[in-house]
């Protein structure tokens, strides 16, 4: 019986958006009050500007639902509205699955079946294009591999979801975990999500890779050995890595996050909603301080120089590695480019990034055609006074603290998810919904006459 469903599955290279805003940013972790941020207006405003890839994840709060509030006014825009509705097929929705709180962790399969219909509700879309398993270091190898079987069965016998990947923060883990996957499974994840390491303060994701010498910082790289995370990750078969998390979690910010003893924890959070969990320790909190007032010094904002950094670099880095999405240039020119994922929480904030990633493409194209071509605010000039800042400025300044990653998890982690409960899903109907949704389908499909 055929599928009428069922998403087709191009190489995901091929249709994976270069820049994706990610909505963590949704939730109480980086603002008070969600809701009360321009949500609506900061989804069509990137519709608007070319960003069509969305990342969110059932863990961010109330996330999923605001995203999927705005993309509905815009997909299904009122009667009256004078606005064309935009098409599901041209949005590259992304979530994620099996992190339910900061220490709760649920991988069975039938919890990741239920996460995953609760987001296709949530986000009123009939599939999701990328769903990863949330965090995996905190969960066994095994659960991993479960999972992903449950993704895939998702997939392939319910055509709900595209494509399968993980996410986390260690990267060795990451790169272990898909390498376990080919093994155990026969088949590559399609993506793996990196946060946190391809920063200016976090290099690790790109290490160690050495670039050509002559080319500015913007030449090919080759990989020093075996061992470095993306020759892993390309061993592993993985079609695509991702970057996200480029300002830390909110680290690298003019803003920056307090450094305050215990005691003073209460009214640090208060005025900054990250210092409650963000696991960086103090002293990296101060050195990344003293980053911020460098920025300033050389008439910057720290956001902005470490924006265009991880921008920049990642797309050169990943793509390089052959672990990159395909992209045309203004002037049509075809390139290799790792993905990013950046969070906002303004239009200004969205804005800035994209003007930075077009930049980025400029500063990318006119090095491979070798063409000095014409310059603007963001283009080569730029992309060479932030190298120049980042590299004679603020790394020296972090000292020991560059390439710093913190524990994930930390020590003393344990799942609170008691194993009693692992699998148990909402009475909530969102299975019976799509089981019946299900059953429907199917009486069309088999009502529709097979080609002779």
């Amino acid at each position: 019986m055929t599928d009428l469903h069922k998403p087709p599955r191009p190489p995901l290279h091929t249709i994976l958006p270069p820049l994706l805003l990610g909505t963590a940013t949704f939730n109480t972790q980086y603002v008070s009050d969600p809701e009360a941020m321009p949500y609506r207006d900061i989804v069509a405003r990137a519709i608007s500007l070319g960003v069509t890839g969305f990342d969110t994840s059932p863990y961010y709060g109330p996330s999923e639902t605001l995203l999927g509030a705005a993309l509905d006014s815009l997909l299904n825009p009122a009667g009256g509205s004078s606005s064309a509705p935009v098409a599901r097929e041209s949005l590259f929705l992304v979530t994620k699955a099996g992190r339910i709180a900061s220490a709760e962790f649920d991988y069975s399969p039938s919890w990741v079946r239920y996460s995953v219909l609760r987001s296709l509700k949530r986000l009123h879309t009939p599939y999701l294009d990328l769903v990863y398993m949330h965090d995996v270091e905190f969960v066994s190898a095994d659960e991993v591999v479960a999972a992903v079987r449950e993704l895939r069965r998702l997939r392939d016998e319910d055509g709900v979801v595209r494509y399968v990947g993980i996410s986390g923060f260690p990267v060795d883990v990451l790169c272990g975990l898909a390498e376990r996957v080919l093994r155990e499974t026969g088949e590559p994840l399609d993506a793996v999500l990196s946060y946190g390491h391809c920063t200016v303060q976090n290099r690790k994701l790109g290490l160690p890779w050495v670039e050509q010498v002559g080319t500015g910082g913007r030449g090919q790289q080759q990989p020093e050995n075996k061992g470095s995370p993306l020759a892993r990750f390309n061993k592993a078969g993985v079609q695509v890595v991702l970057n996200a998390s480029i300002l830390g979690m909110g680290l690298l910010t003019s803003r920056g996050i307090p450094a305050d003893p215990p005691e003073a924890a209460a009214a640090a959070s208060e005025s900054s909603p990250l210092a409650k969990w963000h696991p960086s320790p103090p002293k990296l909190r101060l050195a990344c301080k003293e980053l911020a007032a460098l920025a300033e010094q050389a008439g910057e904002r720290l956001e902005s120089v470490a924006i265009r950094w991880s921008l920049a670099e990642w797309a050169r880095v990943g793509g390089a590695a052959g672990l990159g999405v395909d992209v045309s240039t203004p002037d049509g020119e075809a390139l290799r480019v790792g993905p990013t994922v950046c969070g906002v929480t303004s239009v200004p904030e969205l804005e800035e990034t994209v003007a930075e990633w077009s930049g980025v493409l400029r500063s990318l194209q006119k090095f491979s055609s070798g063409s000095a071509g014409q310059d603007d605010a963001y283009g080569a000039a730029r992309q060479e006074k932030v190298l120049d800042l980042v590299r004679n400025k603020l790394w020296p300044t972090l000292g020991s603290w560059l390439d710093y990653a913190w524990d994930s998890p930390d020590e003393g982690y344990k799942n609170t998810r008691k194993e009693s409960d692992r699998g148990v899903v909402p009475a909530d109907g969102v299975m019976e919904e799509y089981e019946k949704a299900k059953r429907e389908r199917k009486g069309v499909a088999r009502s529709v006459p097979e080609a002779r």
